[in-house]
């Protein structure tokens, strides 16, 4: 009888183990899913950031050009200029937000600040 209850036992410990592991195996494919969908939130949301700042450059470009020739009458160069820098204005913005281009060093430490981030006099 004790031989029965041993095997039983056993039997029930493989059976709980197979389950364990079963369990484990779908809780590190979730958190492997999870992980991607994770990276892939960050991307759109690089994504949407940079085009945002491109696409708003280009529009206050264009809508100074427009204000500038409705006022002083230089229809339609100002809107040509205007456009033009608000073109490249979002391009550097690109660049910085990517990081390919650096910050300038009075936006990056504070104006009127040196490193140590003490007042300049």
């Amino acid at each position: 009888m004790t031989g029965n209850r041993n095997d039983s036992l056993e039997e029930r410990r493989k059976h709980l183990a197979d389950e364990l592991a079963k369990v484990k195996s779908d809780d590190e494919a979730e958190r492997r899913s999870e992980q991607n969908a994770q990276e892939s939130r960050k991307g759109f949301a690089l994504a949407i950031k940079l085009s945002s700042e491109f696409i708003s450059a280009i529009i206050v470009g264009a809508m100074l050009g427009y204000l500038l020739d409705y006022f002083v009458g230089t229809s339609p160069w100002g809107m040509i200029v205007l456009l033009l820098l608000g073109f490249c204005a979002g391009v550097l913005n690109v660049l910085r937000s990517a990081g390919v281009v650096a910050k300038p060093p009075l936006l990056e430490g504070g104006l009127g600040q040196d490193k140590s981030g003490k007042q300049g006099d």
